[in-house]
């Protein structure tokens, strides 16, 4: 705002003019440039009520809380937002939503904003697109809880505009590493064809009647999928994972105000009865946050397309708590080796690529349509069909979806979408071994699982087309932006 520009009224009244200004502003914006940076940090309830839809039943019980966590970073332009939230997924017109509340809270542009989840499968799902056109097949309802959703993203963005006036000044970044043993496994192990010869779950188990639904529709889309022996799947190695866990904890002086951790796996250890549960990682994360005696810790997931607790994990709820007892401990080394630098202005920068992802072959608006017309079908096959719906027309009107880095000094800090593979996470760090790069994947649900190239000839689940909304080219597409985006 020009005050110069202002007409010349009197005096006490030019002041109320300008008073008013300044106080429909946010904290943010209000602030003057160049008073160095500064934290807030959020969190709000995210638990959906009993008998709303999760994942893949209707919620029975509540476990343990579900939560939206994020920061927003202050002093760098912009307001930058990084949001993570304990849902399956978060997709299309849905992942608008949120970036544009949060976005409207921090007084910043969408553009500004990254939010992920966390993957959680006894989480609420959130795409209104979908939702929309399952509302006109008769379908409404079955999916996700409009009325949850928007009191949730409400309730996040009152979180994130109250956070804003107590934001600390950030001085000095924190960056430890610790490797996460006996958690983390690949679920695509090859056999001497190339093939995938192994299929690994997160568990050993899968509850029979997901188990049934995979297996048909895989057979609908003319793959065959089958449990792999219990025996197999323990015996065979861990696979291609990236072990690491990382963690990022902003500073004033020696008092650290907030970390950021990120690790790549699914995160969970059995499902699909509607228990909602944060899950280990959730669980381990309010473990490492009180024994900090509340010093707030918001995780992310990595590229997990492919990775599981599948070898380590026999779906039994003592399992659970040895896969936190895990996961605690990699998230508490890397505190405990935390080693801290000054952090300036200059130093913050964020960058974003919009990028058009290629549209395989068997994403057809008309045979969607069909199926969502197709009444005899089951109810999960036609949502579905709604969703890959949702996501094809808003590529076919040009949507681009926004991947983004933010650097912190020798910290990068990925924002990708979908189910990424971890060999995405594993190529950014190996071309970059002098920086620390940490990946949070699992934006826009909308692309489904995001696999490599050479993956779209192995077989398996995740690139089958019930399971992917991108066509092997895509790999070309996300390897140019990586490098856009870290040169």
């Amino acid at each position: 705002m020009n005050i110069q520009r202002l007409a010349k009224p009197s005096f006490l009244a030019a002041l109320l003019l300008v008073a008013s200004a300044l106080a429909a502003m946010p904290p943010a914006v209000a602030s003057e440039e160049g008073s160095g940076l500064r934290l807030a940090v959020f969190s709000a309830d995210a638990t959906p009520p009993i008998g709303s839809p999760v994942a893949y039943a209707k919620t029975r019980s509540i476990t343990d809380p579900l939560f939206a966590k994020g920061i927003v970073l202050l002093g760098a332009g912009e307001p930058i937002v990084l949001c993570s939230v304990d849902f399956i997924v978060i997709a299309n017109q849905g992942h608008d939503a949120w970036r544009e509340a949060l976005a409207e809270a921090a007084g910043t542009s969408p553009g500004r904003v990254a939010v992920q989840v966390v993957h959680q499968h006894d989480g609420p799902r959130c795409d209104f697109g979908a939702e929309a056109i399952a509302k006109e097949a008769g379908l409404g309802g079955l999916r996700q809880d409009d009325a949850f959703l928007h009191r949730t993203i409400a309730a996040t963005s009152a979180a994130l505009r109250e956070s804003l006036g107590s934001a600390r000044p950030v001085t000095h970044l924190g960056t430890g590493v610790a490797e996460v043993e006996k958690v983390a496994s690949n679920r695509r192990l090859l056999g001497p064809d190339g093939k995938v010869a192994i299929a690994r779950s997160s568990s050993y188990r899968i509850p029979e009647p997901i188990l049934s639904r995979l297996i048909k529709a895989a057979r609908r889309q003319g793959y065959e999928l089958s449990a792999t022996r219990v025996e197999e799947a323990i015996a065979a190695p861990e696979g291609v994972i990236d072990p690491e866990l990382k963690m990022v904890t902003f500073f004033d002086g020696e008092d650290p105000i907030a970390s950021l951790s990120y690790y790549a796996t699914h995160p969970q250890s059995f499902f699909g009865e509607g228990d909602v549960t944060s899950e280990f990682v959730g669980i381990a994360r309010s473990r490492i946050e009180k024994e900090r005696s509340g010093l707030p810790l918001v995780h992310f997931n990595g590229g997990a397309g492919n990775i599981a607790a599948g070898k380590y994990n026999d779906g039994t709820p003592e399992l659970r708590v040895i896969l936190t007892d895990r996961m605690a401990d990699g998230m508490r080394r890397a505190w405990e080796a935390t080693e801290r630098r000054p952090l300036e202005p200059s130093q913050v920068e964020w960058r974003v690529v919009p990028v058009s992802l290629p549209v395989p072959d068997h994403l057809d608006e008309t045979a969607l349509r069909a199926t969502l017309a197709d009444e005899s079908l089951p109810d999960t096959s036609r949502l579905a069909a709604a969703g890959k719906l949702s996501y094809l027309l808003r590529t076919k009107a040009g949507h681009r979806i926004e991947l983004s880095n933010l650097r912190l000094g020798p910290v990068d800090i990925l924002h990708f979408p979908g189910e990424l593979f971890v060999e995405y996470q594993l190529a950014a760090q190996e071309s970059h071994p002098d920086r620390i790069i940490c990946m949070a994947a699992y934006g826009d649900g909308g692309p489904g699982y995001i696999g490599t190239e050479i993956s779209y000839d192995e077989g398996g689940y995740e690139t089958q087309p019930s399971s992917t909304n991108v066509a092997p080219e895509v790999e070309g597409v996300l390897m140019q932006a990586l490098d856009e985006l870290l040169r």
